[in-house]
């Protein structure tokens, strides 16, 4: 009989409209500023996740290059090349081609023999200009020398 008072006790908040699942209701404890909806709130890598999402776009080698070369305007594949001339052609049409794919980058092709093709970022590409500005923030802040107790030069653990 307890049984049956707490399913129907159960059974009945559910049913109210005004009653939302503790997660869409209640931080439950996360940073907000951290994870400031649920799609973020997760215990494990979800492809929805915001934050999975952005890295996606940024992820893989030479990515953020590209991207940043892009950023304030449209290059051809060569330019790309001159502008990177580390970069294999290979590997420079693999970035291309996952940054079409995944909407970042817009491709057009321009009339006349031979072919000349011209990247730009597309507005979603442009969105991550803000991201890469604070990646390269706090990769030098992450690459500074650590500041000894009185706030420069080298702490008591080296000498």
């Amino acid at each position: 009989m307890v049984r049956d008072i707490h399913v129907d006790v159960h059974h009945a908040s559910q049913d109210r409209a005004d009653v939302g699942h503790q997660t869409e209701t209640d931080s439950g404890g996360w940073d907000t500023d951290l994870v400031p909806s649920s799609p973020g709130r997760t215990v494990r890598p979800d492809a929805d996740c915001p934050v999975e999402i952005a890295l996606a776009a940024v992820s893989g080698r030479w990515t953020t290059l590209v991207l940043r070369e892009l950023m304030h305007t449209e290059l051809s594949f060569g330019a790309l090349r001159q502008r990177l001339p580390d970069i294999s052609p290979k590997v420079l049409a693999d970035r291309l081609h996952i940054l079409r794919e995944r909407g970042l980058v817009a491709q057009e092709r321009l009339p006349g023999f031979p072919v000349r093709t011209r990247y730009a970022l597309t507005e979603s590409g442009r969105l991550l200009r803000p991201l890469l500005i604070e990646l390269y923030r706090t990769g030098e802040m992450l690459g500074a020398p650590p500041a000894g107790p009185s706030g420069g030069g080298p702490s008591p653990q080296s000498t």
